[in-house]
């Protein structure tokens, strides 16, 4: 028999959504595979069965529906405060997860290299991988997860073709500073860089930090391919609506790339997402203020338990230390933690380059009662703990 391809064998399916198999299979509290347990908007909702009762039910034209991408450039251009032009300058994807295959893709020749920060998401060692592309890691320290320069230009001098950037960063909730962007864009246009930003935390960052689009910064609009979706800021994970916003002749590429990738992205979302793209600035504040009010909340619990971790800057994860419980593998800690205490985290490990067994990962994107009754069980842990260790 045939042997299946070598590049499947040089990474994991996802710890992440793997964990919230172990959850489920344990009636565990998902804190790991980050999605809200509460609904979207209603005014999207409703949208939505409008759209389902009509006629929209076909292929949307290949990169985004007209009215789609219209509705999404004036959103865009409000926020990023460049102009965008929703007929050159725009792909609708399946889900950023598309857009960022899409983006490395389209850029990155086999044999390129890739400059990823460590701690990434799974997912972009992985695109690296399947473009052929070769990874080249600078570390964020722990505990503000802040790069060391000279470390940062070493990478650069390799001659990447691109860098990933999350901002916010998941998993640490870190938000990149003016300061360090200016920064990244020295270098990229030094050593002659593409950017491709992961920015789908984008309107979830708290006071008094600030999300900057890293293709605002002067000059730098024409090497940065943007990727983002609609999953978190609409709260509808399942939609899987995505995007790539750059330059037309990039964008140009892209549109192959994603045209042979999945055609395109279900029409009647992408109908009944215009109405979440039309929200004025009020729902953006209010979407801060509620998930300020979660992550407080959560951060609160673990400060009662006695648990250390980073107050994240924007998105909603929180990397909460273990090291009082003198694990050597986190994976297996948090299948025991989902197992015996009912709680499911992701383990660091899988988000770092570096060897890291003493980290890891809850999101708090949940119902106020769920993370209370999530925090209710983690009372439990050190004693649980003590337990498993006798």
């Amino acid at each position: 028999m045939p042997k299946v391809s070598d590049r499947i064998g040089s990474f994991t399916d996802s710890v992440i959504r793997r964990m919230t198999r172990i959850a489920n299979s344990h009636g565990a509290i998902n804190l790991s595979q980050g999605f809200p347990d509460f609904d979207p908007p209603e005014e999207l909702k409703e949208a939505l069965r409008k759209v389902a009762e009509g006629s929209i039910h076909q292929y949307a034209v290949t990169w985004g529906a007209p009215n789609f991408r219209e509705a999404l450039a004036r959103k865009q251009s409000r926020f990023m405060g460049i102009p965008i032009d929703p007929e050159m300058q725009i792909v609708v994807t399946c889900g950023s997860t598309e857009a960022m295959m899409a983006a490395m893709m389209t850029v990155c020749n086999p044999g390129d290299k890739v400059v990823v920060f460590s701690p990434f998401y799974e997912n972009y060692a992985a695109d690296a991988i399947l473009s052929g592309a070769q990874p080249i890691y600078v570390s964020l320290k722990p505990p503000e997860f802040n790069f060391d320069v000279n470390e940062l230009e070493e990478a650069f001098k390799q001659r990447p073709k691109a860098l990933i950037l999350c901002n916010p960063s998941n998993p640490t909730g870190k938000v990149f500073t003016l300061e360090e962007l200016q920064i990244i864009a020295e270098f990229a246009e030094k050593y002659d860089t593409f950017v491709i930003t992961d920015e789908v935390y984008e309107h979830i960052v708290y006071e008094p930090y600030k999300h900057i689009y890293f293709a605002s910064l002067p000059g730098m609009f024409e090497r940065t391919i943007s990727c983002s979706s609609l999953s978190k800021t609409y709260s509808i994970t399942g939609w899987r609506l995505g995007y790539l916003i750059a330059p037309a002749n990039i964008i140009d590429g892209a549109r192959k790339v994603h045209d042979f990738l999945t055609v395109g992205a279900a029409a009647p979302l992408q109908e009944a997402a215009v109405t979440a793209l039309n929200f004025g600035d009020e729902y953006y504040r209010n979407l801060r203020d509620v998930y300020t009010q979660k992550r407080d909340f959560f951060i609160k619990g673990l400060d009662r338990l006695g648990l250390k971790y980073t107050v994240p800057q924007g998105a909603y994860y929180v990397m909460v230390d273990i090291s009082e419980f003198g694990s050597k593998n986190d994976l297996e800690f948090c299948e025991w933690m989902a197992r015996e205490v009912g709680v499911a985290a992701v383990p660091g490990s899988s988000f770092f380059r570096e060897e890291i067994n003493h980290l890891i990962r809850f999101h708090f994107a949940k119902k106020e009662e769920t993370l209370d009754e999530a925090l209710k069980r983690l009372e439990n842990l050190r004693e649980k703990a003590r337990e498993r260790s006798i």
